[in-house]
């Protein structure tokens, strides 16, 4: 089956359309990516999104709006990976959409919202759509996020020690595998960090000014601005106090919290800082704060992707803090975590969550569940999203006599 899968992130600057052909071998998914391409966010469009996002409020009448034309851009890139990457011969789109809110309270989530109506896409594909994953996972009990986790238990399942998936996006998550080959190390588990690019891209652009062609900033490309700043202890202190990092996973969080005005409250007692500095700071917070998360694991092998893989300040300083926490005597030991691209594994850093979102809609196409309720903190495993019937009709597959457990990347 050739799947187109639709991711657009916590940054909302593009949507990722890969697409893949999947296979079922026995127990093993066979994933043979076919290539991404990317499809930016009309200027207008993103700061519409933006303007509505928390903190700011929206009344319905934005939120149809923007669903409608979220809609109309996912549809038009799905309509382009189809054409470039599957030679017109897709046969199902799995969307994320956009989240603009995720209702989470007192270390519970009571509600999520992703909007991207599927309709326009299925009219303008022709194909059979899946969309809405998480709400089915939040309506069991679970935290809805990290999706992506049941896919990174089935791509990392085998692997020798303590593997770890991470995603550097808008908001950075973790996928622990533990036991690897041995299988004894009890159950997977996957949680929010907190921030990986949230709070820099937020202080980049209100703070950053412009390069000297003029652009205004909108991130810190290669870690350009950290590199040039200094961390600033008490700010960070002061970051690292948020309750949010002390919490017990499964855990989930978002723009909701780390937001721009969160960001200056924190500012404010720490008087004027030059923006290269404040950068800097937020750069050695996701660091921290990532590595904190990982050290309690034993962690052997760190496996990054995301937008965050592309500051080299941040993976730099993630080594560093990774290594500092071994050389305490933390689980692992010093030296003892190698962190590599998701790229050596097969699976392109940049698309790797369009690729995952492939996979849950193929299997929910295949009527086959989509979370790992110790990843989630569900109360079961979910058949996830609702399915829109492309243009001849909706024939879904025969669910398989043996779902699969592991994932393999081919090609």
């Amino acid at each position: 089956m050739r799947v187109v899968g639709l991711m657009s992130g916590t940054s909302y600057d593009a949507i990722d359309a890969a697409a893949a052909d999947l296979s079922l071998d026995g127990d093993t998914l066979v994933l043979t990516p076919l290539g991404m391409v990317s499809t930016v966010y009309d200027d207008d469009l993103r700061a519409d999104l933006a303007g509505a996002l928390p903190p700011a409020g929206a009344d319905l009448a934005t939120v149809c709006r923007l669903d409608t034309r979220i809609g109309r851009a996912f549809a038009a890139a799905a309509v382009r990976a189809d054409e470039e990457l599957c030679g017109g011969r897709a046969d199902l789109v799995a969307s994320h959409g956009q989240t603009v809110f995720h209702w989470a309270e007192d270390g519970r989530v009571h509600g999520t919202l992703q909007i991207g109506e599927a309709a326009w896409i299925a009219e303008a594909t022709g194909r059979p759509v899946v969309s809405g994953f998480r709400t089915r996972d939040v309506a069991a009990g679970g935290q809805g996020a990290p999706l992506v986790s049941i896919v990174d238990v089935m791509w990392l399942r085998g692997r020798p020690g303590v593997p770890v998936a991470l995603n550097l996006g808008g908001i950075g998550n973790v996928t622990v595998v533990p036991g690897g080959a041995e299988g004894t190390g009890g159950e997977p588990l996957a949680f929010d960090t907190g921030p990986a690019n949230a709070l820099i891209d937020a202080a980049v652009r209100a703070l950053a000014g412009r390069d000297a062609s003029g652009e205004a900033y909108t991130m810190d490309t290669g870690g350009a601005l950290a590199a040039r700043g200094a961390v600033h202890p008490p700010l960070l202190r002061r970051l690292l106090d948020d309750p949010y990092y002390a919490r017990p996973a499964p855990k989930t969080t978002g723009k909701e919290l780390f937001h721009l005005p969160y960001l200056r409250a924190a500012l404010g007692p720490c008087g004027p800082l030059p923006a290269e500095d404040v950068v800097a700071t937020l750069t050695r917070l996701t660091a921290r704060t990532v590595a904190d998360a990982i050290r309690p694991f034993g962690a052997t092998e760190v496996i990054a992707s995301g937008g965050g893989t592309r500051n080299p300040v941040l993976m730099d300083w993630l080594r560093e803090e990774l290594g500092r926490a071994g050389a305490a005597g933390g689980a692992g030991g010093a030296g003892g975590c190698v962190v590599r691209s998701s790229d050596e594994l097969g699976l392109p850093a940049g698309a790797k969550e369009a690729y995952a979102f492939a996979v849950l809609g193929w299997l929910t196409a295949h009527g086959l569940p989509g979370t790992v309720p110790s990843c989630t903190g569900a109360r079961r495993a979910s058949v996830l999203g609702s399915i829109t019937p492309g243009g001849p009709g909706l024939r879904l597959p025969r669910p398989p006599a043996t779902a699969p457990v592991r994932l393999t990347v081919g090609g």
